[in-house]
């Protein structure tokens, strides 16, 4: 049938009226285009068949898994591939009339101008003519093979990829504007890139081989790199870098990004001048360390600041900042200096603010010791998916640890010392936003009472993919008005909040 309605026996009224419910007709009726459309005819096994926006996900859901994972190597094409192939034939022949030890002592432009000469005799030998691009291509790839990361050069001095993933010799993946991408470079062989990887790890006096297989370590730039090698990687040597921007990021260019209101940019501008104690809350990747970066432009100048952490990678703009960084043990598994070690440490350097680049395990006992004896103003930032997760992770880190203390102290403890939980997330779209921020207000009974004062709010979905939302204000009156007063921040706190 193809009536609008549920079909009724012809005897039966059709409403208060009374009267026949006729037979539908099977031409059209006037107006009949703007009638609303009844329910879609059912399938050959009774079941009413699916709505227009059910079957397009069920052809997405069966798209992915059609999908074919067979173009997952890295593939250099035209003018780059023709540069590998020459780069190939030279740099043995190259090695031979070059002293490795000398070449080290050179910047890149002394090596490239030193080099020329000797390029240009190489090629004639191998019968090859290049143009100038070519001949300026080709010098820059050898002196990067020389001196520096060799193709991951290229990927590094491109500011709009934030990560790089190298899965093997053959397979490397960036990141570019959230999204993943496979990059067009590849490594000679697995031993060319071990020794790209041992090169990173020595310039930080880190090591990695069979034995340690494992290293953190960082580039010039600050960027983070974690390196992982055979046999615990089957692919080859998995090398991942976490970029970080040239310029910092303030509050300021996150509002103006998205990433936040300039409501939340105020009051978080505020918490950071008025000494809040803050823990930063997110995934991998959400954006975590940008934030404690653009937090740290609020610190007062002549307050002495101390970060800590595995791999150094805050860059904070204060003229008083001591960064220090922990040490992995040596072979005999001897000399381990953990984070833990240098907080206790810090406490005794006369430090206004303590910063902790992440908090894993027992040393958040002693950040929140730190937060309650006179340094106010610590932060920290640590893996968790929303602010009650947070304190909840907190509490499991403490009892990590070999301090024997009831929960409902540890609660307390984390409920006096914490002021601000900021939640950032990282969406599907690749934006980076603060989905909420949440104030730490006391207990009640056991449980750590918290107050919520902004979050993003979900919308919908653009039809190029982007994440429509709106950042609300719940309008609540701050608990922490009182520590913002101290600084004469008060009145822009509270207008900012309601």
């Amino acid at each position: 049938m193809q009536g609008g309605g549920s079909a009724r026996p012809v005897d039966a009224p059709s409403g208060p009226g009374g009267g026949e419910q006729f037979p539908p007709l099977d031409i059209p009726l006037p107006g009949a285009a703007f009638q609303e459309p009844g329910p879609p005819p059912p399938s050959s096994d009774g079941a009413p068949a699916p709505s227009a926006n059910t079957a397009d996900a069920i052809q997405r859901l069966a798209d992915r898994q059609a999908a074919s994972g067979d173009a997952g190597a890295s593939r250099m094409e035209g003018f780059e591939a023709s540069v590998h192939r020459i780069k190939e034939q030279v740099l043995p022949r190259l090695l031979e009339r070059v002293d490795p030890e000398a070449a080290a002592t050179l910047s890149k432009d002394e090596l490239a101008e030193e080099f020329r000469p000797i390029i240009g005799e190489v090629l004639a030998e191998l019968k090859l003519t290049l143009n100038r691009r070519e001949q300026f291509a080709l010098e820059k790839v050898l002196v990067d093979e020389l001196l520096g990361l060799g193709p991951l050069e290229e990927l590094l001095s491109d500011t709009a990829i934030t990560d790089i993933m190298v899965n093997g010799p053959e397979q490397t993946y960036i990141e570019r504007k959230g999204r993943l991408e496979l990059a067009n470079i590849q490594f000679r062989d697995e031993e060319h890139l071990f020794q790209i990887a041992q090169r990173i790890c020595n310039s930080v006096g880190r090591r990695v081989d069979q034995t340690t297989p494992l290293a953190d370590a960082r580039l010039k730039d600050g960027s983070r790199v974690n390196v992982i090698v055979p046999p615990l990687s089957l692919k080859g040597t998995a090398i991942s870098i976490r970029k970080f921007s040239a310029k910092p990021i303030t509050l300021d260019m996150m509002a103006q990004g998205g990433s936040m209101s300039q409501k939340m940019s105020t009051m978080l501008k505020i918490a950071g001048a008025s000494r809040f104690n803050i823990v930063i809350s997110g995934g991998t990747g959400s954006g975590k360390t940008t934030m404690l970066n653009a937090l740290s432009k609020m610190i007062d100048p002549g307050e002495r600041v101390l970060t800590i952490e595995d791999a150094a990678e805050l860059r904070l703009q204060q003229p008083h900042w001591l960064p220090l960084e922990t040490r992995p043990p040596n072979l005999e598994g001897q000399g381990e200096i953990t984070i833990r070690d240098l907080v206790k440490n810090a406490l005794r350097m006369r430090p206004d603010r303590i910063i902790l680049g992440e908090i894993r395990g027992s040393e958040c006992f002693d950040l929140l010791a730190a937060m309650n004896t006179g340094h106010d103003g610590s932060m920290c930032t640590l893996h968790s998916n929303s602010p009650r997760e947070c304190l909840g992770r907190m509490e499991n880190m403490v009892m990590m640890g070999d301090i024997k203390m009831p929960k409902e102290a540890i609660s307390r403890q984390i409920a006096d010392s914490v002021d601000l939980v900021i939640q950032v997330k990282r969406l599907r779209d690749g934006s980076r936003r603060v989905t909420n921020i949440t104030e730490v207000i006391g207990m009640e009974g056991p449980v750590i009472v918290t107050q919520e004062l902004f979050k993003f709010e979900f919308l919908d979905e653009s039809a190029d993919g982007k994440i429509i939302g709106e950042y609300r204000s719940l309008g609540l009156r701050p608990y922490t008005l009182d520590k913002a007063r101290q600084f004469g921040f008060d009145q822009a706190m509270l207008e900012a909040c309601l």
